[in-house]
């Protein structure tokens, strides 16, 4: 945009510029042309001198005719030594006296003629006028090379053009630079703008803009707190909903874990209790009997399959939740503290180990004594994402470590970092930027899943700062997911 207002303005005040270069040069020509109009004013003047300074010498000598030079001729011929010259012709075109180079073609008629011609180097305007002398019907010519129209032809590179051109091009590297001063506040509100995080709505500064360029800071400021507004809205929206989900989906989850464990106690049981009374089909709360013969009438498989419907809806309602609260925007209030990610890993591994260990997979540890500064529910909730991801779609027998350290950055020092890796089918290449995406699984995936993992941890490396990245497994196998902080 700026660059485009730059080249316009330059170009609109260049041509300009160019246009009145060439008005000077016609002004110039038409100097030029005005004095060389004088000159052959100033000729013409001097032809009929020239023909009566043509002398006939006496009738008995037989001789060609004398020159006896006017005086005006004669001074021109002094004060344009070099540069002029003159020839006294006969009818023919013979040569009788003078310049034998000052020469043209014989004139029909009486009047005046004018013809330029090279000798020397020079160019010469020659006027030639046949007329009457002392000798008889003869053709005078003088030539004088001091004529400004011809000098201003040869000298228009040297003496006109050049000196325009370097006037235009000055200009030009003036102006440029006086726009690009001129436009710097400009670029910088642009670059401003271009390179501000999609989460960054805060408003823009207008007492530091142009006031040229105000109106459309104030309205990008009040379109800024319009989607502010918007996005608040939704994310408490958000927040609340997946809040008051949870208590119920508890409610329903206990509930139907209990269900469960009835169930499989009563199928068990190869001779349960008789009931006096069919619980089921009375209008009364089902007593504990109740219970177990429901849990055996509804079957063992449509339990489990109610059991890990709830398990997904509580952990989605728990994600969506903590999607919410990882919004950089709701932890303004919430003053970052110093994290040990030592102590975080430990935790998580005694967190998951019995969900490890019931799969069949190795969940490991390798940690180093590292802090960070942010918000430690937040790293927690982020490490819980990757290593549970892992730990889904790691097959039986596999191995989960998780790590954390120090590590050489791709500039600088070292950097804290979080990683979690696996043996398990890992992301394709170029599925990995679009798991980062809410709601997003990877076409053909195994496992249930709801698409949120990767988007929480990469929202929660956001709010700190962090780079996450996705690679490749050691031994070309798996999937590692690293989190890079900030020094």
């Amino acid at each position: 945009m700026t660059s485009d207002l730059r080249n316009r303005l330059l170009l609109l005040l260049v041509l300009p510029l160019c246009l009145l270069a060439v008005v000077g040069v016609w002004m110039d020509y038409r100097s030029a042309d005005d004095a060389a109009s004088r000159h052959d004013q100033r000729l013409l003047r001097l032809l009929p001198a020239l023909a009566d300074s043509v002398v006939a010498p006496s009738i008995h000598d037989h001789q060609p005719p004398l020159l006896l030079l006017a005086p005006p001729v004669e001074d021109f011929l002094r004060q344009n030594a070099g540069f002029s010259g003159y020839s006294v012709r006969d009818s023919e075109g013979q040569l009788l006296l003078g310049d034998a180079w000052v020469d043209g073609a014989v004139p029909a008629t009486a009047q005046p003629e004018f013809h330029s011609l090279e000798y020397g180097g020079v160019t010469y305007r020659v006027a030639v006028q046949r007329g009457r002398t002392g000798a008889g019907e003869l053709v005078v010519s003088i030539a004088d090379g001091s004529d400004p129209r011809q000098q201003w032809a040869q000298q228009l590179l040297l003496r006109v053009l050049l000196p325009n051109l370097v006037l235009v091009a000055a200009a030009a590297l003036a102006i440029h630079w006086a726009v690009g001063r001129a436009f710097k506040p400009l670029v910088d509100l642009a670059e401003a703008v271009e390179y501000r995080s999609p989460r960054d709505l805060s408003p823009i500064d207008e007492a530091a803009s142009p006031s040229e360029v105000r109106p459309l800071v104030h309205s990008l400021n009040h379109l800024f707190a319009l989607v502010n507004a918007q996005a608040e809205g939704q994310r408490r929206f958000v927040a609340d909903a997946a809040h008051q989900l949870r208590t119920p989906l508890a409610g329903l989850q206990a509930q139907v874990e209990a269900w469960a464990l009835m169930a499989k106690a009563a199928s068990a049981d190869p001779h349960p209790p008789p009931s006096d009374g069919d619980d089921l089909h009375q209008n009364r709360p089902l007593g504990r009997k109740g219970q177990a013969q429901g849990a055996i009438f509804l079957g063992v498989d449509q339990i489990e399959k109610l059991r890990n419907a709830t398990r997904r809806t509580s952990q989605l309602a728990h994600q969506l939740l903590a999607l919410s609260r990882a919004d950089a925007r709701s932890l303004d209030a919430q003053p970052p503290q110093r994290v040990d990610l030592k102590d975080l890993c430990e935790a998580l591994l005694e967190s998951f180990l019995d969900a490890a260990t019931a799969k069949g997979l190795d969940l490991g540890l390798e940690v180093q004594p590292v802090h960070v500064t942010g918000h430690g529910w937040l790293l927690r909730e982020l490490m819980s994402n990757l290593v549970d991801n892992a730990i889904k779609y790691t097959p039986a027998g596999g191995v989960v470590t998780m790590r954390c350290g120090m590590r050489q950055g791709p500039l600088g020092p070292p950097r804290v970092y979080l990683e979690v890796e696996d043996d398990g089918p890992g992301v394709p290449e170029g599925e990995r930027g679009r798991v980062m995406q809410r709601f997003y699984r990877v076409p053909g995936s195994a496992g249930e899943g709801t698409g949120l993992g990767l988007a929480i941890a990469d929202e929660i490396s956001r709010v700190h700062r962090a780079s996450l990245t996705l690679e490749t497994g050691a031994q070309g196998r798996g999937l590692r997911v690293a989190v890079l902080f900030p020094n």
